[in-house]
C-alpha cells in the first residue's frame, strides 16, 4: 500500500470509499449531497491524502483549508477507513504524513470535530495531539413537528437579504464563535446554496438568520443584543423552516455552554440529538 494525494484522483473514486468506510452511519450522501458538504467546507484534494491498495482507496483524509479565528486551518472533513482494512492504524499515519504537507502551505492549525459517544476516535485524536477546545450540541427534528409561530410583535419586518453584508455588524449579534462548517467562509463558499433573511426594525437590522433551504440546514442565526426577547428568533426560525425543502431540521454545532441557544432551541420544540466535541492541534511552522 502507498499513500498519495487525492489531486487529480477522480472523484467517484473518492465518493465510492466515502460511501463504503461511513456505510453503518445513520446517514447517508448522495454525490451530489458530499461535492456540496466538500465545497462549503473548503475541501483540498492537493492537501488531502488516501492510502491506495493497488489500486483502491481504502483510507482518507479528506481536509478543508481556511482560516478560522484569523489562522490558517486544516479543517478535518471526512476521516475513514474500509472495514476490511481497520485496526491497522491508516488513520493516525496519514495524519502524521499529512502535517509536513500543511506545514509548508503555512497552516498553522488542524481542526476537526469528533461524536462524543466515539471514544475511539476521540482516544486516536487525543494520541495525536488533538485537544477539545469545545462541546457542541446538534439538534434534528422533523419539519412537521416544529414548533413555530406566525403571532407577536409586527414592527418587524422579515426581508430575504441578497448576501452577507456588514459582517462585522453581524458577528456582533453572536453569543458563541460559529463553527467551521457554520462560518462566514463556509457560507460565501457556497453562497447560491443558501437564503439569508433579515429581521428589520424600520432600518436597524434586529436579527438575521442564515439557512440551507435544500437541505434543511440553519447555518446562523443570531439576534442584535438590543432586541433580545422580543420573539425575533422564533419568527426568523419559523420563516426558515418555512421556506425549506427538506422534511427534517437540522440546526448543528450549536456551543453546549450557551444557554441562550439552548434554552430557546428547546423552547422552539427542537431536540438534541447527539453531541460532538471540537478538537484542534497546533502546528508549529
Amino acid at each position: 500500500m502507498e499513500i498519495k494525494s487525492l489531486e487529480g484522483v477522480p472523484f467517484n473514486l473518492i465518493y465510492n470509499a466515502f460511501s463504503s468506510a461511513f456505510e453503518e452511519y445513520e446517514v447517508q450522501l448522495n454525490k451530489q449531497q458530499l461535492i456540496k458538504m466538500l465545497k462549503r467546507r473548503g475541501f483540498d484534494p492537493g492537501l488531502s491524502f488516501a492510502f491506495f491498495d493497488n489500486c483502491d482507496m481504502v483510507a482518507f483524509i479528506l481536509n478543508g483549508i481556511g482560516n478560522f479565528g484569523g489562522i490558517a486551518t486544516a479543517y478535518d472533513t471526512g476521516t475513514g477507513t474500509l472495514k476490511e482494512y481497520r485496526g491497522k492504524g491508516l488513520a493516525t499515519e496519514l495524519f502524521n504524513y499529512s502535517i509536513p504537507f500543511l506545514r509548508q502551505r503555512n497552516i498553522r492549525q488542524y481542526l476537526l470535530e469528533v461524536i462524543q459517544s466515539n471514544t475511539r476516535a476521540v482516544s486516536v485524536y487525543t494520541n495525536l495531539g488533538f485537544g477539545i477546545t469545545r462541546e457542541f450540541n446538534y439538534y434534528i427534528r422533523d419539519k412537521s413537528e416544529f414548533i413555530g409561530t406566525e403571532n407577536g410583535s409586527r414592527r418587524f419586518d422579515l426581508v430575504r437579504l441578497d448576501g452577507l453584508y456588514q459582517l462585522s455588524e453581524l458577528s456582533s449579534f453572536w453569543d458563541f464563535y460559529p463553527s467551521w462548517q457554520n462560518g462566514f467562509e463556509a457560507i460565501e463558499r457556497d453562497k447560491e446554496s443558501f437564503e439569508i433573511i433579515g429581521a428589520y426594525d424600520g432600518q436597524t437590522l434586529a436579527g438575521y438568520c442564515v439557512h440551507e433551504p435544500e437541505s434543511g440546514d440553519i447555518t446562523q442565526i443570531a439576534v442584535n443584543k438590543n432586541y433580545r426577547r422580543k420573539k425575533i428568533a422564533t419568527h426568523l426560525l419559523s420563516a426558515a423552516v418555512s421556506d425549506s425543502l427538506c422534511n427534517v431540521v437540522k440546526i448543528i454545532n450549536t456551543e453546549t455552554s450557551c444557554r441562550t441557544i439552548s434554552d430557546f432551541l428547546l423552547s422552539a420544540g427542537m431536540e438534541i440529538k447527539g453531541k460532538q466535541f471540537e478538537m484542534l492541534k497546533n502546528i508549529d511552522v
